[in-house]
């Protein structure tokens, strides 16, 4: 079953972009903006809407970790935005000032793509905000575009039907002419990579102006070309296909139409699971969140709508942010920064700690993340902590517990998340994310056949070097 459980209307005009993270959805407009809600009650945050774009904005994502948003926009730029403050932390210019319709993100957070409508693509280092590249790679606008899971690859989509295969160095593996007929509108990839005997494969779902939505298959043996096999053509809707995303899994897939209908599919058997009409005209964008189970589509009735798959309780708030790696490591997941602590985040470290006489006075006090980091010893007298070796034992702790969490000077997406250490050896596990290679190998080794990142399953332990965040990561240390 799957049901509207949330309507936003907050854009004044039509919708052509949402995406998720962890706890944050957010979605843009033709109305120039961004507007960004808690995925804890879909109320919209106090910074929202974001304005920094003097045309239309066409696409947005987030970065793997959460903690970046991105959009691109007809004014030719990608603006880079903080999901904590809000605040644009960059803003990238397309060479040519071409109409930007489509960005990407590597799994891992090193590169970004973004689709011009001249034909050319650009391609940043996106820790150091460097362009490496911009190049053509048709004589038609690219308006979709996607990274493989292991972020070695990218696929373009354009108006003139065709999908290519390149690698980072935009050589250029395969081509599928006329994919489309009458033109690509979607590209995206499953988030896991499958091996099959030492072929490496993943799954790429494309839809387009021919109503079409099709999975393929994309593969490459050791040594050996690039393949692209046709697994299903799905055709459910009734006019063209204009969006289409993965679940976090890979077992479903989600597209909208000018049918203004939202179709979802089994990936694996190529059947309509569920076919969702709440909107009353074209809808232009889907996406699925990476831990709830939760689709968002957007429209030209410039509403959201944010439907629930299933009839199971979602993920508590909590819950979905130690599935995504937003700080440093807890015994058996990941925490994020203080500044997102729950209350029972602070009572469960006070625990760790061994302060658990103070957990009691938090409690009563309602003492979470943005109030412990605040913490000084005029507060900890207010709240009776009368014993001075306590009190003292509690502030080297809270002292000690944000410097471990201000490591702002080295780049998120230089260090492991396992170790939160800066990479040597980076490596793209089947998830799609970085680490380095020791310390994933020791996880591997010691049967955790699950991500470190997302707790689903490894489909397969193959390891792929990053060499591209690797240089960055070289890059960066030479510059400091």
């Amino acid at each position: 079953m799957v049901s509207v459980v949330h309507t936003l209307r907050q854009h004044a005009d039509e919708l052509s972009g949402c995406a998720f993270s962890a706890a944050l959805l957010a979605t843009c407009s033709a109305d120039k903006t961004l507007r960004v809600y808690s995925t804890a009650d879909f109320s919209e945050l106090p910074f929202s809407p974001l304005s920094g774009h003097g045309y239309g904005v066409h696409c947005c994502r987030f970065s793997s970790c959460g903690r970046h948003l991105l959009s691109c926009s007809t004014d030719g730029s990608v603006v880079v935005w903080s999901s904590d403050t809000g605040e644009a932390a960059a803003v990238l210019q397309h060479p040519g000032r071409s109409p930007l319709r489509v960005c990407a993100l590597a799994p891992d957070s090193s590169l970004l793509l973004a689709g011009a409508s001249d034909g050319t693509l650009a391609l940043w280092d996106f820790p150091c905000k460097t362009l490496r590249r911009c190049s053509a790679v048709s004589e038609a606008s690219v308006v979709a575009c996607c990274f493989s899971p292991c972020g070695q690859f990218f696929v373009t989509g354009c108006t003139n039907g065709d999908l290519k295969l390149w690698d980072v160095d935009f050589s250029l593996l395969l081509a599928e002419r006329d994919a489309h007929d009458l033109g690509v509108a979607c590209c995206s990839s499953a988030p896991h990579l499958g091996l099959d005997g030492c072929c490496v494969e993943f799954r790429l779902a494309s839809c387009g102006q021919d109503s079409q939505l099709k999975i393929w298959i994309v593969s490459q043996r050791e040594g050996a070309v690039c393949v692209m096999k046709l697994l299903h053509t799905l055709t459910s809707h009734s006019a063209p296909v204009l969006s289409c995303a993965f679940s976090s899994d890979g077992d479903l897939v989600v597209s909208g139409s000018v049918d203004k209908s939202v179709a979802v599919h089994d990936t694996n058997l190529g059947t309509l699971l569920h076919t969702l009409q709440q909107h009353d005209r074209y809808v232009t964008a889907v996406a699925v969140s990476p831990t709830m189970p939760w689709i968002a589509t957007g429209s030209m009735d410039r509403t959201v709508n944010v439907w629930k798959i299933g009839d199971g309780d979602s993920l508590t708030a909590t819950e979905s942010r130690q599935i995504v790696c937003q700080g440093r490591k807890l015994p058996g997941h990941f925490r994020p920064l203080v500044a997102d602590w729950s209350e029972e985040d602070v009572q469960t470290w006070l625990h760790e700690e061994g302060l658990e006489e103070l957990v009691g006075i938090f409690k009563a006090n309602n003492i979470d993340g943005p109030e412990l980091s605040q913490l000084d010893k005029e507060t900890a007298a207010e709240l009776g902590i009368e014993s001075v070796g306590l009190r003292g034992r509690l502030l080297r702790k809270t002292e000690a517990l944000k410097s471990e969490q201000s490591d702002s000077e080295v780049p998120d997406e230089f260090m492991c998340p396992i170790t939160t250490e800066l990479m040597k050896d980076p490596v793209i596990a089947a998830d799609g994310y970085s680490y380095e290679r020791e310390s994933i190998e020791t996880w591997i080794r010691g049967k955790n056949k699950t991500s470190p990142m997302t707790n689903l399953a490894l489909q397969t332990t193959l390891l792929t070097p990053n060499r591209s965040l690797k240089m960055a990561i070289t890059r960066w240390k030479s510059s400091q």
